[in-house]
């Protein structure tokens, strides 16, 4: 049977602005007829790759999602003496293992790029980067399948591709199913944008030139206590990593760590939001997955929305596991409020949903 991890998060948000929508607004979702902000799953996962945890802990180990590994294959050559025009072509071949490539820009004749980005491995450019070297000394390029299965593979020890998974069309043998899904974040309440007119005044300019601000503007932000929802299906997360179970411990313990800590960046510099997590639930069992976010369908109401919202959630966990049988085996949980728990516990538990090797 399958091992899940299930995480569930309680975050408090100062006013900010950390996931904008296309007017630059904090993204909104409407939840049991109620508005509410919300942080899209795709800005947390950037959030959670580009964290301490992830950077520091699983450095070596992590991929790259772009559109330029032929370009930087070509500036790799060409670094080793490799005429431009040669490199072009090179790099050009071998890039076409991660996809089609787009038109060549006339305003910059040698940059390659790809029509899509792809999630890229450390060990998948260290295949690609090989692959042209040898055909600078003289070898033939593989084409098409022969190519893909040259350079990318199914599994490997990029634990971000491994969590987050990745699709690639044009070689759809290679794509990688997620290990790790994460849920949109919602406030638990009733929130919506607020709207601040600011100016920005000329320091060189004098009241007796004039009197008024040197820049007007129009900013949004909001705040509010967010639900967070991630779950780990562990044995795959194992089998993305070529059965690489301590790398894949070390995984689980850098994503709670950095799903308690880590935020998405929009407008950081404005409202400095650095917040963490006041209430981390995490679940190990073989039960099939359930999200918590039912107990939020009735916005939580009144003066102290965070422990209220804590009391919901763990309303209706306990309602869910009274209907439909315990949900896990194990859980811990960690709240601040109460000073019950630490990180350092939660991330020893939810590592230990992949027993070590041997």
């Amino acid at each position: 049977m399958t091992t899940f991890l299930q995480l569930h998060l309680l975050t408090v948000y100062p006013p900010s602005n950390p996931n904008r929508d296309d007017q630059g607004r904090p993204k909104e979702a409407r939840y049991g007829g109620t508005p509410r902000l919300r942080l899209s799953s795709q800005s947390i996962k950037r959030a959670l790759r580009f964290s301490e945890p992830f950077r520091v802990g699983l450095a070596g180990n992590l991929g790259q999602r772009t559109k330029l590994i032929g370009n930087e294959i070509r500036k790799h050559l060409e670094a080793r003496d490799v005429p431009a025009d040669e490199a072009y072509r090179i790099a050009s071949e071998v890039a076409k293992a991660f996809g089609k490539l787009a038109a060549q820009d006339k305003k910059r004749p040698e940059l390659i790029q790809g029509t899509t980005l792809a999630f890229i491995s450390p060990e998948e450019r260290r295949f690609a980067i090989d692959l042209a070297e040898k055909a600078v000394a003289g070898d033939a390029l593989p084409a098409g399948k022969d190519l893909a299965k040259t350079v990318l593979r199914t599994a490997d020890g990029a634990v971000d591709v491994a969590m987050f998974g990745r699709m690639l069309a044009d070689h759809s043998d290679f794509s990688r199913d997620a290990a790790v899904q994460v849920g949109h974040a919602i406030t638990t309440h009733r929130a919506q944008s607020e709207d601040d007119y600011f100016t920005a005044l000329d320091d060189l300019k004098t009241r007796e030139d004039d009197a008024g601000g040197g820049h007007l503007g129009e900013h949004a932000f909001g705040s509010g206590v967010y639900y967070l929802y991630a779950c780990v299906n562990c044995d795959l997360l194992v089998d993305n990593l070529g059965k690489d179970r301590n790398l894949a411990r070390r995984g689980i313990d850098a994503l709670v760590r950095a799903l308690a800590t880590a935020t998405p960046t929009g407008k950081q510099n404005s409202h400095a939001h650095h917040p963490r997590a006041a209430y981390l639930r995490a679940e190990i069992g073989t039960a099939t997955p359930r999200d918590l976010t039912g107990a939020f369908f009735q916005a939580v109401k009144g003066d102290d929305l965070l422990g209220a919202s804590i009391e919901a959630l763990e309303s209706m966990a306990a309602r869910i596991d009274t209907a439909y049988g315990p949900a896990a085996e194990r859980q811990a949980i960690m709240n601040v409020m109460q000073g019950a728990g630490t990180l350092e516990d939660i991330a020893a538990f939810a590592v230990s949903a992949v027993p070590q090797d041997g």
